[in-house]
């Protein structure tokens, strides 16, 4: 790869598609504006409410666990309809959803169903309705398409915990959900309705026949039984339900096993934030290299990186540099494991059914993402310390690792004649 050829054929598509992946990174933005934007609001809501901490986040486990269940089915809803109906729907209903967060009561219940309804709301924007799209534009430049579309996590981390502490300073709690909800929608809903059109959606109004029923897209991937039951793509879920697990209990517990080794908690804060930064690095470098090396390659690095984070953690716990650069490995990391996993999908299984076989490994990240931080937690109350989990780390790493290393370097040529 990195040929004429291929700087020509990306130029090509990013001249012709420049906004999609733009447009893409807002509606995923969206998608957590629940995960990253309900920050500031805990201690006011726990406060007014008398709930513990845990009570008051509970939602967001719950939109996980909702995710992880229905995320096959939503999938295989776009296969079949095209991703541009959910997106234009998700994102009228997330930002209202968001907002009716503020009319909670304090009963128990309510809290639940408002969260059960913002859970429900969020299924139409996750992320395989962004990807889906821009995996149907981009070909040659497909992994930084994705990259720059998964940046919208890194946008959703950076300015809505700001929007919303300004909005509560401002406003209190209540009403900055529903401001916060309102100024998003005006922001996102404009450039999605323009912006935002994969191959399908442009070419579907030639597509119905009588009656109005949508003929399925005649796009070229394996059939979803062949992808489900096809060892690379149990090599994939396995890497996903691995990797998640660990890598989010280690940005969620950084500063607890930070600080417990004797870091000042300001310092601890900053040290954190690195992980941010460079999870914006990671996701962009990773889509460059994705175009250009083998991706099973770039994929393996990339989900080792955190073993060089735990073992600092374990060895050098007093050193500000080291623990510099542990936060550093986790951002890299963390900005990066979606961008190889859904490039790996498309590349060896084709577009035909993307949206299902991406919900079935977005599942495993779900349960990923909803079991490490409690795991690390039970760890920890159970043992005083945050080691046998780090430990434990390396080991899941390592394997993840190993998973997406044994996938095959080359990948079938979809859009070839005769393709398998």
């Amino acid at each position: 790869m990195g040929g004429t050829g291929d700087r020509a054929g990306a130029l090509t598509e990013w001249r012709a598609y420049p906004m999609l992946p733009i447009a893409a990174a807002f509606g995923y933005a969206t998608s957590v504006i629940h995960i990253y934007g309900f920050g500031p609001y805990v201690v006011p809501v726990s406060t007014e409410f008398g709930w513990s901490r845990a009570m008051a986040t509970a939602g967001i486990s719950l939109a996980t666990i909702v995710q992880a269940f229905f995320g096959i089915l939503i999938g295989l809803a776009v296969d079949r309809y095209g991703p541009r109906p959910f997106a234009l729907l998700g994102i009228l209903l997330v930002p209202g959803a968001f907002a009716l967060i503020g009319t909670a009561t304090g009963s128990d219940l309510n809290w639940y169903l408002l969260w059960g309804l913002l859970s429900i709301c969020v299924l139409p924007v996750q992320a395989t309705i962004w990807t889906s799209a821009v995996a149907s534009r981009f070909t040659v430049s497909r992994g930084l398409a994705f990259a720059v579309t998964l940046c919208g996590a890194s946008i959703a981390a950076t300015v809505f915990p700001l929007m919303g502490s300004w909005l509560i300073g401002e406003f209190g709690w209540r009403t900055a959900l529903a401001a916060q909800g309102g100024i998003w929608l005006l922001i996102a809903f404009p450039i999605i309705f323009v912006f935002f059109r994969s191959a399908f959606d442009r070419a579907k109004g030639s597509g119905r026949v009588a009656g109005h029923k949508p003929v399925p897209r005649d796009l070229p991937g394996a059939t979803l039984r062949e992808g489900i039951f096809s060892t690379i793509y149990i090599r994939l879920f396995v890497a996903c339900l691995l990797f998640t697990f660990t890598i989010l209990a280690l940005v969620v517990h950084f500063v607890p096993i930070i600080t417990d080794r004797g870091v000042d908690p300001v310092a601890a804060a900053g040290l954190a934030s690195l992980i941010g930064i460079f999870s914006l690095i990671g996701r962009l470098t990773t889509g460059l290299l994705l175009d250009r090396f083998a991706a099973s390659l770039v994929g393996a690095v990339v989900f080792l990186l955190p073993v060089g984070s735990c073992l600092v953690l374990i060895l050098a716990p007093s050193s500000y540099s080291a623990l510099a650069v542990a936060a550093t490995l986790v951002g890299l990391t963390l900005g990066a494991e979606i961008d190889v996993v859904v490039y790996l999908l498309s590349r060896h299984f084709g577009l035909k059914n993307f949206g299902g076989l991406y919900g079935g490994l977005l599942a495993a990240l779900s349960i990923g993402t909803a079991a490490g931080p409690l795991a690390a937690s039970a760890v920890y109350d159970s043992t005083g310390s945050y080691e046998p989990f780090l430990w434990a780390v390396l080991g899941f790493m390592a394997a993840s690792s190993v998973a997406i290393a044994s996938l095959p370097r080359r990948a079938p040529d979809w859009n070839a004649a005769g393709a398998p």
